[in-house]
């Protein structure tokens, strides 16, 4: 399986010169927890929505402080077109949460800790359907087998 279909497509921006209140406001209206920051098309850093609480506002900045004064700038990212165990060896390694994921040095979509999570999950739940069958088509056992209480 590829990172490409397990990703978030497509990747929620923003400039490293957006200020916080406009990156926020784009958290809320896409429902996602971190933005890629952009410049001249390309991947510079990532924030998130802990780096604008506990950087910017908790670190004494205002809504009109620029993105790239708490952003990372330490971006890991992988390929679309790479292995899913890529990935996960990448998340494993790096201790990241989320990766910007590239095809052609272009932001395609973001990976996060999340996906591999719904991917395991759905992955046992493709492993526990025949198993949860088998069971259920089981025929109970039969009352001899039963063990009958004593009451004293």
């Amino acid at each position: 399986m590829q990172v490409s279909e397990v990703m978030a497509a497509p990747p929620v921006c923003v400039a490293p010169h957006d200020s916080l209140a406009e990156a926020t406001r784009l958290m809320v209206e896409s429902a996602v927890g971190s933005l890629l920051v952009i410049r001249d098309g390309a991947v510079c850093g990532i924030v998130t929505d802990r780096d604008i609480a506990v950087r910017g506002m908790g670190g004494g900045l205002d809504r009109e402080a620029r993105v790239d004064a708490v952003m990372s700038a330490r971006v890991v990212a992988v390929e679309a077109d790479d292995d899913l165990d890529m990935a996960y060896r990448t998340f494993r390694r790096t201790g990241v949460r989320r990766l910007p994921v590239l095809r052609e040095g272009e932001a395609v979509g973001v990976l996060t800790i999340d996906d591999l999570f719904l991917d395991v999950l759905g992955r046992l739940a493709d492993l526990l359907g025949p198993v949860s069958w088998s069971v259920l088509q089981e025929p109970p056992e039969p009352p001899s087998a039963v063990v009958p209480s004593h009451k004293p």
